[in-house]
C-alpha cells in the first residue's frame, strides 16, 4: 500500500473540507449583510423617530450633565435590547399571536407621551410640573421611552427575517439593535455638544490672520447660535415622531384602519391616529385620578 499517496489523498480530503466550510461561512455571512441591509433599510423610519425622540429628552438636563446623562440612557438601551431579543425570538417562535397586541401597546404608551408633552405646553402645565422632576425621573421616562420604540425597531426587522433560520434571525436583528443603540446615542451626543465645538473653534481662531480663520470664526458662531434652535427643533420633531410610531402601529397591525389609507397619506393618517389615542388616553388618565380622590 502507498502510504505516501494515501497521506496526500487525505490532505488534499481535509484542505478540500476546509475550503468547502469556509464558503460556506462566506456564503453565510453574505447572506447575513445582504438581510441586515433589508432589515436596516425597513427600521430606518422607526431609527430616525428614536434619534429625535433621544435627542429631545437629552436637551432636558444642564449642559454640564448632558454627557453623563446620554450615557445613563444608552446603558438604559443596551439593558432593554438585551431584555426584549429573547423575548421577541421566543414569541416569534411560540407565540407569534402576541406580536400584534404588545406593538398595539406600545404605540398607545408613546401617543400618551407624545400628546401628554402638546397638552402641557398649551395648558402650560410643563411649567408648574418641570421643576419638580428630578434627574433621575428624567432618565426612567427617556429609558422607557426608549423601550418602547426598541420594541418597534426590533419587530421589524424580526419581521424582515422572520423565514430566515434561526440563527440568521439572532445574527441580523442583534446587529440591528447594536447599531440602533450605538448610532443614534452616539449621534445625539455629538448633537448636545455642538455649542463646544463651536466655542473650540471661535476661540482657535480669534487673533489670527491666517486665510481659515475667519471661516472658523464663522463656523463657530454658527454652530454656538444654532444650538437652541436645533433643540427646540428636535424637541418638536421629538414629540410628532412620538405620536406617527405610536399611530403607526395602529395603523400597520390594524387591517381595518390601514384602509384608510387611501382617504389621506400614510403619515397625516399616523399622526391622526396618534393624537386621537394619545387623548383619549390622556384624558382618561385624567379622569381615573379624580374618581380616585372621591373614593
Amino acid at each position: 500500500m502507498n502510504l505516501k499517496g494515501y497521506n496526500l489523498h487525505k490532505k488534499d480530503y481535509i484542505l478540500s473540507g476546509f475550503l468547502a466550510v469556509l464558503d460556506d461561512i462566506a456564503m453565510l455571512m453574505d447572506d447575513t449583510a445582504v438581510m441586515a441591509k433589508v432589515a436596516a433599510k425597513k427600521t430606518a423610519g422607526v431609527l430616525g423617530d428614536d434619534l429625535a425622540v433621544g435627542a429631545d429628552q437629552a436637551s432636558q438636563f444642564k449642559a454640564s450633565r448632558e454627557l453623563p446623562v446620554i450615557w445613563a440612557i444608552t446603558k438604559g438601551s443596551f439593558l432593554n435590547k438585551l431584555i426584549i431579543l429573547p423575548f421577541a425570538f421566543l414569541m416569534s417562535y411560540f407565540a407569534s399571536f402576541l406580536i400584534v397586541p404588545v406593538l398595539l401597546l406600545g404605540g398607545a404608551y408613546l401617543s400618551y407621551e407624545g400628546m401628554e408633552k402638546i397638552i402641557h405646553v398649551i395648558t402650560r402645565k410643563h411649567e408648574e410640573e418641570g421643576n419638580e422632576k428630578s434627574e433621575e425621573y428624567k432618565i426612567k421616562s427617556a429609558i422607557k421611552t426608549d423601550f418602547i420604540l426598541s420594541i418597534e425597531i426590533i419587530m421589524i426587522a424580526l419581521g424582515t427575517v422572520v423565514s430566515a433560520s434561526l440563527f440568521n434571525q439572532i445574527i441580523v436583528v442583534s446587529l440591528i439593535a447594536i447599531l440602533a443603540t450605538v448610532g443614534v446615542y452616539g449621534i445625539v451626543a455629538l448633537m448636545v455638544r455642538l455649542d463646544d465645538g463651536g466655542y473650540h473653534l471661535i476661540k482657535n481662531s480669534e487673533g489670527k490672520h491666517t486665510m481659515i480663520a475667519f471661516p472658523m470664526n464663522l463656523l463657530g458662531k454658527f454652530m454656538v447660535a444654532s444650538l437652541p434652535k436645533l433643540i427646540k427643533l428636535l424637541s418638536i420633531v421629538g414629540t410628532v415622531a412620538m405620536l406617527l410610531v405610536g399611530g403607526g402601529m395602529y395603523v400597520h397591525n390594524i387591517a381595518y384602519i390601514h384602509h384608510y389609507e387611501i382617504y389621506m397619506p400614510m403619515i397625516l393618517l399616523e399622526l391622526l391616529l396618534g393624537i386621537i389615542v394619545g387623548t383619549i388616553i390622556y384624558y382618561s388618565l385624567g379622569l381615573y385620578k379624580k374618581i380616585k380622590t372621591f373614593i
